[in-house]
């Protein structure tokens, strides 16, 4: 599983630890991704999606139909 979210899009950030001497190494910031189940009722079925814990608050507020399709307007396949 890619740590990207199907809806956002979000995908991990690399920047740099920096340490009181001001060292720095490499390091990288990944976002929260989640799988999670939704029944799409238009289909009559189940879809799995990876999503970030904010597009599934964006879900909750606009519809798992209206994501889907944002999904696949995307060119992703769900």
């Amino acid at each position: 599983m890619s740590a990207r979210c199907q809806l956002t899009g979000v995908q991990p950030v690399f920047g740099n630890n920096v340490s009181h001497s001001h060292r720095r190494t490499r390091r990288r910031w990944n976002p929260n991704i989640q799988q999670r189940r939704y029944w799409l009722p238009s289909e009559g079925r189940y879809v799995r999606l990876t999503v970030s814990a904010r597009a599934i608050k964006t879900i909750d507020k606009i519809g798992v139909e209206a994501a889907v399709a944002r999904i696949r307007a995307r060119g992703e396949k769900v």
